[in-house]
């Protein structure tokens, strides 16, 4: 039976499923997180930008920590520092807030959550007159040296990434110090992301799964769009197996050790998708699913203009332009 966790480059263990707290509404991501811990959940994934990690502080401070259910060393936190804190000095800022939002003294891993920046300031979506992202064009490899000293003052454990694509993976490790021990991108059977894994492992990456159900329930989501739990190979394999569709896909990634974050709030749901360690696909049903990948991808940051366009896909940074 597979492992439930990876064993990151530094000796820490990850976890394969972990929670994702994004688009959580507030008074949402405290409940949700209270009962993902009482059924074992031991990965939580954080982002500043999700304006939640107040409110997931008072769950982990309720439920983490001596005399409490879940010791702190037991817990794997995960956050992300936005794009207007990409200069050098905003770095240890923008960590200590995070810290003290979700009342932690340290952070498993902190990920840059996109490699390109937006102009600094306390609006995280600086705009021109006309609509357009007000961008700064600072390397971010300025910015993980700034992240580095963030672990020698045992802040942080473990330093990532998410969203850069393999070129930019290598630029980075070509400078670092302390080694990204982790990729978070978007994947699932129709973003199989199959290259970019193998980069990322040949290199010590664990990768990380965002969206890994294909995020149905995104603002802009169109009908005419392709939708992961209608696929038959997925409905057939849930019919054998007596597990759901969701259930489905994220074994899949488990059974290719790529650690997921299915982001719910709702208590059946955050069980089920935790449920997913106790049967195995053949070699022939892990192919089928493989077969599904189409590179559609979900998430692209969209900008409304005159008409919905990849909104950051003009700046020399934007990851997506890459091939993988």
């Amino acid at each position: 039976m597979t492992a439930s966790c990876v064993v990151l480059h530094n000796g820490q263990k990850m976890p394969l499923i972990g929670l994702g707290t994004r688009k959580s509404n507030p008074g949402e991501v405290k409940a949700a997180i209270k009962y993902a811990l009482s059924v074992g959940y031991r990965h939580i994934d954080c982002a500043a930008i999700c304006g939640n990690e107040t409110e997931t502080g008072e769950a982990l401070k309720e439920n983490v920590g001596p005399g409490k259910a879940v010791s702190r060393k037991e817990l794997f936190v995960t956050s992300k520092l936005w794009n207007t804190k990409h200069h050098p000095e905003d770095a240890e800022p923008a960590l200590r807030k995070t810290l003290a939002d979700l009342q932690l003294e340290y952070l498993d891993l902190y990920l840059i959550h996109w490699p390109y920046a937006f102009e600094w300031g306390e609006d995280p979506f600086p705009k021109n007159a006309d609509g357009t992202i007000c961008y700064d064009f600072i390397d971010h490899k300025d910015t993980w040296k700034a992240l580095e000293a963030l672990v020698a003052k045992g802040w942080v454990r473990a330093l990532g990434l998410s969203n850069f694509s393999s070129r930019q993976i290598d630029i980075l490790l070509s400078v670092a110090s302390v080694r990204p021990a982790v990729l978070q991108v978007e994947c699932h059977p129709y973003l199989a992301q199959n290259k970019l894994i193998s980069h990322c492992q040949a290199r010590g990456l664990e990768v990380t799964a965002y969206s890994p159900l294909g995020s149905p329930d995104r603002a802009w989501h169109s009908p005419d769009e392709p939708v992961l739990f209608e696929e038959l190979v997925v409905l057939a394999l849930a019919k054998k197996y007596g597990r759901s569709p969701a259930q489905i896909l994220l074994r899949w990634q488990v059974q290719r050790e790529v650690i997921s974050i299915p982001k719910s709030i709702t208590p059946s749901r955050i069980l089920e998708n935790v449920q997913v360690f106790d049967f195995t696909f053949t070699a022939e049903e892990m192919k089928q699913l493989d077969s599904l990948n189409k590179n559609w991808r979900y998430i692209v940051p969209l900008l409304t203009v005159d008409e919905r366009v990849p909104g950051d896909a003009g700046h020399p940074l934007y990851p997506f332009n890459d091939p993988y």
